[in-house]
Order: C-alpha cells, then sequence, then structure tokens
C-alpha cells in the first residue's frame, strides 16, 4: 500500500491537532457522492444521453453542450506556447534570456522517460487505459470524499487537467481570464469535458502526454519539463535520474507545498510517494527505487534569470535596445500588438550584431574613466561603416531598477523611441556635416571666409524661404571660443580649430537647404526627443539634441566614403524548431560622394594631427579621424571618431543634462575652471575604446585627397615689403568669394548644385522659424 500523502503545513490558528472521524447517515455520504458528481462527471452523463433534473435548472441541455463540439482549433490541440527567448552576441555568446514564461518546447523523444513514467503514475495512473473521463477513478474517488466528508479526492484525467492548462495559457497575462479558466464551476467543467473528449479522438496518448509536460506549471517561474529541470538540476530533462524525475512530477499537484528549495522534507516524501506508484506500476524495480529513496534531494538549483536586467555584464542596454526593434519594425508584424505577441510568444534565438570584444573595450573605458558615482555618466556606440551594424553600446551607470545604486533602464546612446532619453547637444561634432552639405553644394574646401572673432548672425536662405536675425526684437551674436581666434580661415585650419564664425559664413553661402537634404540623407529628421528637427543657423554649433547612435553613424558614413547604412542590431532570428524568421536589413544610399567623402577624411584627420584632437592618437600610431565637441557651460563634451572598420561616438555630461562639467573631478581626474573639454574628457574614453576594439586588427589607411595648408598669416609686426608682389593674394590667404554661388544665397534662380542639392525657384524673404542663436563657448 502506498504511503499517505504528506500534509500541508497548518494554517494560523490551526493547533494540528488531530479532528475525530467524521461520522455521518448513508443521506450525508449521498450527499458527498452527488456534489463530486455534479463537479466531476455530470458532462459526462449528458454527453452519453443520461438526463438528470438538475441539467434543465442550469440551462444545460444535452443540445447546447454539444454545440460546437465537433471541431477543436489546431491552436488546441498544440497550442503555441509561450517559451524563453535567447538573445546572442554576434560570437554566438549568450547575452540574456528573456521571457514571459519559461519555458522550452521538447518532443516526446528528447524527455526523459523516467520523467513520463513518473508523471503518469502518480496524476493518472490509469491514463492509458481509459478515454477522456476515467469512470472507475470517479466512483473511486467518490467513495473516497464520502468516507471522509470532503471534496478532497478528485477524478480529472490528465487529458482533463492538459485543457485547463491550455485555457490558462491561452489568457495570457490576462487576469481576470486567467481566473476565469480556473474557476471550478459546472459549466467550466462540461466544456473541459467536451474538448477532452474530442482531443481523445484526434490526439494519442503520447502526443497529449508530450503536451501536457510541456505546458505544466513546476514552480519558480518554470513551465514545462525543461525548465524545470534546468532550474532545479541544471541539467536536461532527458539527463535526469528517477529520483530527480520523481521529485519534479511531484510538483505539479502543489508547487508551494512541495517546493524543494522552501520544504526539503515536504519534497522528500512527495518524491517518494511518486518512486512507490513507479514501483506498483511496474516502471521501475525495487532496487531502483531503494537506490532512488537514498539519494538526497541532490538540488542544482538556479534562480529564474529573466530579461535585460540579467545580461552579461554592460550588455543590457544593447539587450533592450534589441527588445525594442522587435516591437517597433514592421517586419515582425504589421501593428504594434502584432509585434508584442511575437515578442511575448518567445521561442526565438535572437542573432545580435554585438562583438563581445568591441563591447568589452567600450565598457572598461566608460567605467573606466567615469565613475558610477560621479555625478556625470558616459555613453558610447560603435559601428561598423559601410554595414549600418551597431558593434557595442555601453555606459557608465549599469542597467537597474535600482536608483540608489546609480542603476537606470535609459539607454543615453539611443532615441526616446528605443528606450533612451532626449539626447544631448553634440556641439561642434556637427560642423562636419555642414562642411559635407558645402562640398556636395560645390564650394571649395580651401574657400576662405573673413571669419571674424565674434559677428551677428546673417540672413539665410532656407527651403522655404528666409532666416533673419530679428529673435526676440533684437539682433544675436556668435563668437569663436577664442579672442585670438580671428580669420580668414580655410576648412582645414577652421575645423582643426573648430572656428565657431567660419561655419556659421560657409551655412551662409550655401543656405540651409542644403544642410536640411543632407541631414535627410543622413537619417536625421527629428531629435533625439522625436521632435521635428528645425533646421536653423545655430545648427551648426551642434544645438540640437541628438543620441552617440546618430551621431556615430554619421561618422560610419564619413568611414565609408560616404556610404550611408540604416542601423541594425539583429543578424538572424531563428524559432526553437529551426526556422528562420525575416528580420530588417539594413537600407543603404549614397548621401554624398566619394570625392567629398575623401575631402572629409583629409579635414578631419587634420583634425586629430594638428588639431583639437591631436592628444588622440592610438597606441599602434594607426590613422585616425573625427571631431570634438563641447556645449555652453561645459553641459556636454563629445569626441566622434574613426577608422575604416570602426566608428565610435562617445558623450559625457549629466544623465538629464544641467551639469556644468567645472570645478569637478570625473573618474581620477580633476577639471578646474575651464572644465571639460572634448579632447579632454570624452576624447580619452574614445582613444582607450578605440584602442581595445582595434587591438590586433590590420591597421587600414583613409582614403584622402591633397588640399593644401593655406600659406602662413603675415606677421603684423613685421616691417612690410617695399614693393608688393604681384599676385595681391600672395602671401596670404585668398578673400572669401564676393559673389554667391549659380542659385545659392542672393539669386532667384532654382537649379541643382555640386553634390545634388536642389534650391526652390524664386526664394523671397521671410522671417524663418527656431532659434538662430547658437553655443558661443566651448565648441571645441
Amino acid at each position: 500500500m502506498a504511503p499517505k500523502l504528506p500534509q500541508a503545513s497548518p494554517p494560523p490558528g490551526n493547533t494540528g491537532a488531530p479532528r475525530g472521524k467524521r461520522r455521518g447517515s448513508p443521506l450525508d455520504y449521498a450527499g458527498h457522492g452527488v456534489k463530486f458528481l455534479g463537479v466531476s462527471v455530470l458532462s459526462g452523463v449528458l454527453l452519453a444521453g443520461m438526463a438528470l433534473p438538475a441539467v434543465g435548472a442550469l440551462g444545460l441541455t444535452a443540445k447546447n453542450t454539444a454545440e460546437g463540439f465537433s471541431n477543436i482549433p489546431d491552436d488546441f490541440k498544440t497550442p503555441p506556447l509561450t517559451q524563453a527567448t535567447q538573445i546572442f552576441d554576434a560570437k554566438g555568446g549568450l547575452i540574456a534570456k528573456v521571457y514571459e514564461r519559461d519555458r522550452t518546447v521538447l518532443t516526446a523523444d528528447q524527455m526523459s522517460p523516467y520523467m513520463r513514467q513518473a508523471q503518469v503514475d502518480i496524476e493518472d495512473a490509469r491514463f492509458y487505459e481509459h478515454g477522456a473521463v476515467d469512470l472507475k477513478g470517479v466512483l473511486r474517488a467518490i467513495s473516497k470524499n464520502a468516507e471522509s466528508g470532503t471534496a478532497s479526492q478528485g477524478a480529472s484525467t490528465l487529458t482533463q487537467q492538459y485543457v485547463k492548462n491550455v485555457n490558462v495559457e491561452k489568457a495570457g497575462d490576462d487576469q481576470a481570464a486567467v481566473l476565469e479558466a480556473q474557476r471550478k464551476t459546472l459549466g467550466r467543467k462540461i466544456q473541459e469535458l467536451k474538448v477532452a473528449i474530442k482531443l481523445e479522438e484526434d490526439l494519442t496518448k503520447d502526443q497529449i502526454l508530450t503536451n501536457y509536460l510541456n505546458i505544466t506549471f513546476y514552480g519558480h517561474q518554470a513551465y514545462g519539463i525543461e525548465a524545470a529541470s534546468q532550474r532545479y538540476f541544471s541539467k536536461t530533462n532527458k539527463d535526469l535520474t528517477v529520483a530527480e524525475a520523481a521529485t519534479l512530477a511531484g510538483l505539479v499537484q502543489n508547487p508551494s507545498q512541495y517546493d524543494p528549495v522552501r520544504f526539503p522534507d515536504n519534497a522528500v516524501k512527495r518524491r517518494n510517494v511518486v518512486i512507490d506508484k513507479m514501483v506498483e506500476n511496474k516502471h521501475i524495480t525495487a532496487d531502483q527505487a531503494k537506490e532512488a529513496k537514498a539519494a538526497p534531494l541532490g538540488l542544482k538549483f538556479k534562480d529564474p534569470q529573466n530579461g535585460c536586467i540579467t545580461a552579461q555584464a554592460g550588455m543590457g542596454f544593447f539587450c533592450d535596445y534589441v527588445r525594442h526593434v522587435v516591437k517597433q519594425d514592421p517586419a515582425f508584424g504589421k501593428n504594434a500588438a502584432e509585434r508584442k505577441k511575437f515578442w511575448d510568444q518567445g521561442g526565438l534565438n535572437i542573432y545580435t550584431t554585438l562583438d563581445p570584444d568591441k563591447q568589452a573595450a567600450a565598457q572598461a573605458a566608460v567605467t573606466g574613466k567615469v565613475k558610477v558615482t560621479d555625478p556625470v555618466s558616459a555613453a558610447t556606440t560603435m559601428m561598423e561603416p559601410g554595414t549600418g551594424k551597431i558593434l557595442a553600446m555601453a555606459q557608465t551607470r549599469p542597467y537597474g531598477l535600482e536608483p540608489a545604486k546609480n542603476q537606470t533602464v535609459v539607454n543615453l546612446n539611443v532615441d526616446a523611441a528605443m528606450g533612451g532619453g532626449n539626447g544631448f547637444q553634440p556641439g561642434s561634432t556637427f560642423k562636419p556635416i555642414i562642411a559635407a552639405a558645402a562640398l556636395e553644394s560645390g564650394i571649395s574646401p580651401t574657400q576662405a571666409y573673413p571669419s571674424e572673432n565674434r559677428i551677428e548672425w546673417p540672413t539665410m536662405k532656407t527651403c522655404e524661404g528666409t532666416w533673419k536675425n530679428t529673435e526676440r526684437g533684437e539682433k544675436r551674436y556668435v563668437p569663436n571660443e577664442s579672442k585670438s581666434e580671428v580669420g580668414p580661415y580655410e576648412l582645414k585650419q577652421a575645423m582643426a580649430l573648430s572656428v565657431n564664425t567660419f561655419f556659421v559664413q560657409m551655412e551662409q553661402e550655401m543656405g540651409l537647404c542644403p544642410v536640411k537634404q543632407m541631414l535627410d540623407k543622413l537619417g536625421i529628421t527629428t531629435t533625439a526627443s522625436g521632435a521635428k528637427l528645425e533646421v536653423v543657423p545655430s545648427i551648426t554649433l551642434g544645438t540640437k539634441e541628438m543620441s552617440p547612435l546618430t551621431m556615430a553613424n554619421v561618422y560610419a558614413t564619413f568611414a565609408a566614403r560616404g556610404k550611408y547604412c540604416t542601423p541594425i542590431a539583429i543578424n538572424k532570428i531563428t524559432t526553437v524548431d529551426g526556422k528562420e524568421v525575416k528580420v530588417p536589413q539594413t537600407s543603404c544610399n549614397q548621401a554624398f560622394s566619394e570625392q567629398t567623402a575623401d575631402a572629409m577624411n583629409t579635414v578631419l584627420l587634420n583634425v586629430t594631427e594638428k588639431g583639437t584632437g591631436a592628444s588622440l592618437g592610438l597606441e599602434d600610431g594607426r590613422q585616425i579621424a573625427g571631431k570634438t565637441g563641447t556645449t555652453d557651460k561645459k553641459k556636454a563634451a563629445w569626441f566622434s571618431g574613426y577608422t575604416p572598420q570602426l566608428a565610435t561616438a562617445v558623450w559625457i555630461g549629466g544623465p538629464t543634462g544641467g551639469v556644468e562639467m567645472k570645478n569637478m573631478k570625473i573618474g581620477d581626474t580633476y577639471y578646474g575652471a575651464d572644465g571639460v573639454f572634448g579632447a579632454t574628457g570624452p576624447g580619452p574614453i574614445w582613444k582607450m575604446a578605440m584602442d581595445g576594439a582595434l587591438r590586433g586588427s590590420p591597421k587600414e589607411t583613409l582614403p584622402t585627397i591633397d588640399i593644401p595648408d593655406p600659406a602662413p598669416k603675415p606677421d603684423p609686426n613685421a616691417t612690410a615689403p617695399a614693393t608688393p608682389p604681384a599676385d595681391p593674394n600672395a602671401g596670404g590667404n585668398p578673400p572669401p568669394v564676393q559673389n554667391p554661388a549659380p542659385g545659392g544665397p542672393g539669386t532667384n534662380a532654382g537649379g541643382v548644385i555640386g553634390g545634388g542639392f536642389t534650391f526652390p525657384p524664386g526664394v523671397i524673404g521671410g522671417n524663418g522659424n527656431g532659434n538662430g542663436s547658437g553655443n558661443g563657448n566651448g565648441h571645441r
């Protein structure tokens, strides 16, 4: 005789003292039997055509119980079960496992035979002998319940239990629907039995058992026997011992009461009950049973690990970005509801573009140069030029839900729509975009501008009309960073020194329409917050908030000789059964000509060789190009740069803005009254990250063109020559162009210039929208 089942712990206030055996009349016993019959087999009687008086009172006729009975949807026979999704890096390493329900669906031959036998023996020993209803079990339960005076004995078969579990599964995260699926009502029982009977006709017993073992809850967020095996024993189900299989099988009846982690004694007793059942049904021998009972529980428990918060060090933000891609890209569903269902259903293997070595280098740099407890943070994104692939995404503060530990779930590398914040002003790292637009417009890289130290914001043509410096009824001015910065300058020198007034005058000559068209080609149509991008004169100084991902992709376009590609984070997705899922592909276009790109390489190489980025050379001496940027009051600082095979943007500042990076210590470096500059704050982070990311990779050079350096300015203290040279421009910078380029400012003719920017015909005066003023200081 099998030992008695262990009793649940007594509730508070219960002394646990045994109660006397309940006595009652035959009528009492009959009452208990009828009660059980009503909830367990009344539906079976109805379907057999045996009418009972109670049926009419409940409004459940044989006709309406049979409606819809002949057909069961395929998604009920084998429902698409929610499973865990695994996210991998580009080398196959696991980044994180995410799920609504932790489950891995197995086929019958992937399951332990011991597990299949143990579950049947303890839950429904006659499973292979009866149909959807076990009448013998029903009669036995009626007898036991009448004898004990309770309704504790049930007679649901495995098939009926499976049907209930499917209803719960289909309810998803709708708590009302879950409760409805679990309600113990006569109507619910009848409906479950109807489906169970049909299932027994459509599926084999082995198929029903396999489905049951994949859907059932085993406690500690483990659904199905594979998740349970991994949770409690850290092994696949196929490798379970008799004792381990019996432990899991015993959990189903009450996962809380028999929890082997919290109540090991209860779990052992219940396991041994299962083992006895396995012997009784001749599925194991007495010797096997003796050995299994003598075995310790042998738990190797692993806490449930779910979501991007469990990602490998520093990869949580990229993991979250992938989640946003799946939930927003039309490739995964025509609307938000379909994409959410696709994600929640899970069962995916997502292979991403993240390079683990470059990610490690980026993470080491942002955490090594800026401490998590600092009032500012740093973020960096790395991209592969010409492919759109995001290779790394790191930030100082860790991914998490505890602000007290300086954790955050805001991804500072991306736009708000993708889980980020509202972005940060990029300062002078935006100037190369303006320069590329000018070169595409036909302006020569040797074109000089007066570049006075301080100028009024000039009137500029826009795509719609004209912008005038009349904001708030007063004229506004733009100064250079240093009083010594007085032109004339040409592009190479102006970019190296980051001369504000030069770029404003260049912008004035071509107008704002080419700038807007260039930004469109670079995919920049909004700010990081999602607001429509207003193309106003101050945009040349980087006054519109951008994310590091956006800026990294701009510089990847320079590295790819003008080829812009939309960012991608996913290489491939497969389902658990090996089927490939269509994933979004990058979309590339030639944002500007290769000649313009080569000219920009030349200009930006000069920044890192002779300009504000000269201190940032890499350890192996390879060629780099880039640009520094710092905003007003040192509230944000940037360095964006690249080699032919890698582009990286680094930002440093207050996570929510507003922190003036002056007279403060950041990491191990103290910044005085002059504060942080692009070359001194984010620059060293960029250098450290790039050194680590490129270490051991082949050196490549950037294609360039010859842009001669301007002749040195004459010494104002030197004696003027008696006879001026024949060439009035000899010995100095050439004067600025006096006549506007065809189709440019000052003309009413429409047309195409240089690199394909189209001006609207008949542009007339008017005051454009937006703020023409910019950051006067700290744009280096």
